[in-house]
């Protein structure tokens, strides 16, 4: 049973203009024109941020129709009220550090203003901003001992990014997430330079993956009924390995002060080993049973900008079917997966959804008629700034089904009938919303991701 995954977010390497060289008189005419169209192209350097990541700020209508190029600032965001979208913003180290202009009047250069309205701001992860911040200044309020008070409005990643381009894939570094242990029987491994966390049976976790082992028991079939004494304790163990990637793109401002282009999604490589056992007091309903859910605010540096993206993960088995049938599979599964949405002016958001994975059936047995089907999966969700834009269910899952009077084992099967179990995937999704973050249109409704399956058969009856 298969695969949790995912995982989520974001962007990739480039290139940013180097640094002028001084030259004894400035460079004119096509050169220059042709200089600034080059630099304009080159994405923005993409990289993981550092723990002191700095705001960054901008200040649209200042130049162009997105304003000001986005700038490292020394300012940072101190406290932030979500409820009143109020903000104290003060310069690195909580006073002034700026010696005032020797032409400022004194009241002025009492109290010294370090932002003004208009200023959208980009923070990382901030007191009262635990998903970061991305925010437009809207009032100057005052001054306070911590800096200087503002009432903010949400802002659009355009109005900071502009006319640059930027695209690329970050891992999620597995030490990054929070983990709730949602089930007794769970364990949780990881491993990355210089540090490694071990789980269950001194687990070999490669580096940037992330594994969850779990074991659980299932609901048998009910007392009284005529399966009951003959029904074996139904129970799943396994673990999932997963190391989650976020991926990003934006490609420069198009029409109507919209980007030409956008994507947001979540992808991730996975490896998972797993058994059910005994047979299950199942229904045509899915019963879904979470044993995990994992949260991450990962930082990228997109140029001068921190970007925050916020994943969550839920880990859950769900199974389903009629109660009659008992099974003992083990298989061994690994693949990837990707699900997000792609921005583009004339089609507007679409769903993109894709997953390549492998099963190796290790042990395969059915016994009696009936059917049943069980899913180790994973929701993840990927957003930014605290907004979620897309919601990706993956769920890898064994199925077992039987007819006539059936015992069946590996390729050694005695019946009246027929028996075969199949491995297959299910991934669903969502585009929400917020994903207009980018400075896209807005949404009339949530976009269905789709529906993507696949199913192939592991054992049975008519096998080779």
């Amino acid at each position: 049973m298969p695969a949790l995954a995912t995982t989520a977010l974001l962007l990739a390497a480039g290139c940013s203009s180097p640094p002028s060289r001084p030259d004894s008189g400035a460079t004119t005419g096509p050169r220059a024109e042709a200089a600034a169209a080059t630099a304009t192209e080159r994405p923005l350097a993409v990289a993981a941020a550092p723990e002191d990541t700095a705001t960054a700020t901008a200040r649209p209508g200042a130049t162009g129709a997105t304003g000001a190029q986005a700038q490292r600032s020394k300012l940072s965001v101190s406290s932030y009220d979500s409820r009143t979208r109020r903000a104290v913003i003060s310069p690195d180290g909580g006073a002034d550090t700026r010696s005032p202009s020797p032409s400022a009047s004194p009241s002025a250069s009492q109290s010294p203003r370090h932002t003004a309205v208009g200023d959208v701001i980009a923070s990382a992860p901030a007191p009262g901003a635990p998903h970061g911040l991305l925010a437009e200044v809207t009032k100057v309020i005052g001054e306070t001992a911590e800096g200087t008070e503002v009432q903010t409005e949400p802002a659009r990643l355009n109005a900071l990014l502009g006319d640059d381009t930027a695209k690329g894939s970050v891992p999620v570094a597995p030490a990054a997430f929070a983990v709730d242990e949602l089930l007794p029987d769970v364990d949780v491994s990881w491993s990355k330079t210089g540090d490694v966390h071990v789980g269950p049976e001194g687990a070999t976790v490669p580096l940037g993956s992330l594994r969850l082992d779990v074991r659980a028991d299932l609901p048998t079939a009910q007392a009284g009924t005529a399966s009951a004494s003959t029904s074996a304790a139904a129970s799943v163990s396994g673990f999932v390995q997963i190391a989650p990637r976020v991926d990003f793109r934006y490609g420069g401002e198009g029409a109507a002060a919209a980007p030409a282009s956008a994507y947001l999604g979540v992808s991730g490589d996975w490896s998972s080993g797993w058994a059910l056992t005994g047979r299950t007091d199942a229904s045509a309903t899915p019963a879904r049973i979470p044993f995990a859910t994992l949260h991450a605010d990962p930082v990228l540096q997109v140029g001068p900008i921190p970007v925050v993206v916020n994943l969550d993960l839920t880990c859950y088995l769900q199974v389903s079917g009629d109660g009659r049938i008992t099974v003992d599979v083990e298989q061994q599964v690994k693949g990837d997966f990707t699900a997000g949405g792609t921005f583009g002016p004339a089609q507007g958001w679409t769903p993109v959804s894709s997953s390549d994975m492998t099963s190796t059936p290790v042990r395969t047995s059915v016994t009696t008629a009936g059917s049943v089907k069980a899913a180790l999966g994973a929701e993840a969700s990927v957003g930014l700034y605290g907004t979620v834009g897309v919601v990706a269910d993956l769920a890898p899952y064994v199925r077992g089904e039987a007819t006539g009077t059936v015992t069946g084992t590996d390729d050694r099967f005695e019946a009246d009938g027929s028996w075969a179990v199949y491995g297959g995937v299910d991934l669903t999704g969502t585009l929400r919303l917020q994903l207009t973050i980018f400075g896209t249109p807005v949404f009339r409704r949530d976009i269905p991701l789709g529906a993507l399956h696949r199913e192939w058969p592991l054992a049975g009856s008519d096998a080779p």
